[in-house]
């Protein structure tokens, strides 16, 4: 299991991501989106994974002003300004190869292998 965290260190659910990948000895990759963020790579392999843009978007994150423009420009921009503002995205993101979810989602997690 190769086991990536996109997340912030200020984040309960990335907080709660991490602990339940520790407690069980499973090892895993923290990335703070703050310092880091997500590749485009990364970002296309994840909104495969779950579904599009919509579900990785965070209806209460701080910059309102962003989301709402993000859900008003052309689509083939959208990727780009999401990429350019990611404090936007829901978090945690836990990606495992192809897999992906959003939040904290322990059910999913442990079926992984």
């Amino acid at each position: 299991m190769n086991v990536q965290i996109f997340g912030t260190k200020k984040c309960f659910d990335t907080k709660k991501a991490e602990r339940y990948f520790k407690e069980r000895k499973i090892p895993y990759q923290l990335i703070d989106m703050k310092e880091k963020g997500m590749s485009k790579g990364e970002y296309n392999s994840v909104k495969q994974a779950v579904g599009g843009t919509d579900a990785m978007l965070d209806e209460n994150c701080r910059n309102q002003d962003i989301l709402a423009l993000i859900r008003y420009i052309a689509p083939e921009d959208k990727d780009d300004k999401i990429l350019e503002n990611q404090e936007v995205l829901k978090t945690p993101i836990v990606r495992n190869g192809k897999q992906a979810t959003i939040g904290y989602q322990p059910d999913t997690w442990k079926d992984w292998k």
